[in-house]
């Protein structure tokens, strides 16, 4: 059955003008046709080999997901940070390493605990004390006489609060005072 209809299209595959009889072509010719055709299904080949390639790209991913213990270079890999800030975060405490015989591992669990968020932690609130009222550093090395290291240590350990103004770090006096002064026993 043929149509009286002509309708001026634009063929898909060489984009030669044509006059196409029926409102659904697309080519203007049977070889224009195979052509596409061929075309179409060497287009769907490359899609399903690429979706193969992903899924075995990701294959090792969920592997690594499913294990309980995973070592330094599988952790590495999963959470996508290098082996050296794994150390460190060692180090810190913030996640713990378990020695197996020569192997070094870290349980799953830790490795979860690292992204859950923390139940609203209260902080305690933070006294802004007058500048006045606070030591510079080097005020503090040359009153006492200790050393710098020292003092960093002494502020971290006692958890003394800095004020930052500028380039200057600032600590109250009365809490260094109590610290650092010599106290006098009654006798």
């Amino acid at each position: 059955m043929s149509s009286n209809l002509r309708i001026i299209r634009i063929c898909e595959q060489c984009g030669i003008e044509f006059e196409a009889r029926k409102t659904t072509s697309k080519t203007c010719s049977d070889d224009c046709a195979k052509r596409a055709y061929k075309a179409r299904k060497r287009a769907e080949k490359v899609e399903g080999s690429n979706k193969q390639v992903e899924r075995i790209k990701a294959k090792p991913i969920e592997d690594l997901k499913a294990q309980v213990y995973l070592t330094v270079d599988e952790t590495a890999r999963l959470i996508r940070i290098s082996r050296r800030t794994l150390y460190r975060m060692n180090e810190r405490g913030e996640l713990r390493f378990v020695k197996l015989g020569r192997r070094t591992v870290i349980p799953r669990l830790d490795i979860d605990r690292l992204f859950e968020q923390p139940k609203s932690v209260s902080r305690p609130m933070t006294v802004v004390i007058q500048l006045s009222d606070c030591y510079t550093m080097k005020e503090v090395i040359q009153k006492y006489g200790i050393s710098e290291k020292a003092l960093h240590n002494l502020i971290r350990r006692n958890e003394i609060p800095k004020q930052y103004n500028g380039i200057y770090a600032y600590v109250p006096k009365f809490r260094i005072d109590q610290l650092l002064s010599p106290t006098v026993t009654p006798s």
